[in-house]
């Protein structure tokens, strides 16, 4: 693998309430997008990313991956510690904001990946995204948990409508607003050369898919991907914190091979 992050504060806001980070020798790559303002959105968004890492880097460690939260049918042992993973900081983060009354209310959203030789394990809540770029071709991987995006899957909005809505930023599950919460997950079998994007709403409501394309076909490397597609951001307004990862998948003889992966789940409750 290749990657390369980077997190902007855009134009209009004085504080950054998002946080990536990623341990590529590990394969696990986070971005989270904190909300809650005064209600510390920063330390949320921050709780998600470490929790996340944490879990697999402990996991390596122990030989399992804990369980947290329930489990999910149809996808591999892989996704389903990710989303043990993001259940745990979803718990952490409602948690933090209990033992604090200033930050009350504060929430994130997550996208998430886990790669392994097997394959790449997807996970998120919230209106982050993930994207795969194959050639020139480009695909949303996640779906958006905002109110136009349910009034769309249940047909009262059309797609373009959605797109023109006033509200089509608000968003109905994160981390930190429930007692338990349900992450999309998903595996992949991603080829040589595909390039997956994580990245936050900061980006997406200012480039479209097919400039975020050509932005990075068009750059010398990663590090110059992110920088142009925040930059393009920030010259079309930047109203939001911006932040991108991008993660090159190359031909498996080119890459280390990954640690060993746990083979099972190793339930887990007490938190």
């Amino acid at each position: 693998m290749q990657v390369a992050g980077r997190t902007d504060a855009g134009c209009v806001r004085s504080n950054n309430e998002d946080c990536f980070d990623f341990d590529a020798e590990m394969g696990i790559f986070v971005v989270c997008d904190g909300v809650g303002g005064q209600a510390a959105g920063e330390v949320a968004s921050r709780i998600g990313v470490r929790t996340v890492l944490e879990y697999f880097r402990n996991a390596a460690q122990w030989g399992e991956y804990p369980a947290f939260g329930r489990a999910f049918d149809g996808v591999s042992l892989h996704a389903n510690a990710l989303g043990s993973a993001i259940q745990l900081a979803n718990r952490l983060i409602l948690n933090a904001a209990l033992e604090d009354p200033s930050r009350a209310g504060m929430c994130s959203t997550i996208v998430a990946g886990l790669v392994r030789q097997s394959g790449v394990s997807i996970g998120h809540v919230g209106d982050s995204r993930i994207y795969l770029m194959r050639g020139e071709q480009i695909r949303q991987l996640t779906v958006d948990h905002t109110l136009v995006m349910e009034q769309v899957r249940r047909g009262m909005l059309s797609l373009e409508e959605a797109e023109r809505s006033s509200v089509q930023h608000y968003i109905i599950r994160a981390l930190g607003t429930e007692p338990e919460v349900e992450p999309d997950l998903a595996d992949l079998d991603p080829k040589p050369d595909d390039i997956m994007l994580f990245t936050s709403d900061g980006l997406t409501r200012h480039v479209s898919d097919a400039e975020i394309v050509r932005i990075v076909l068009q750059a010398t490397s990663l590090d110059h991907a992110c920088e142009a597609l925040i930059q393009s951001a920030k010259e079309r307004g930047g109203t939001d914190n911006i932040t991108c990862v991008l993660v090159r998948v190359a031909e498996q003889s080119d890459c280390a091979a990954l640690p060993q992966s746990p083979t099972r789940l190793l339930r887990r409750d007490d938190v």
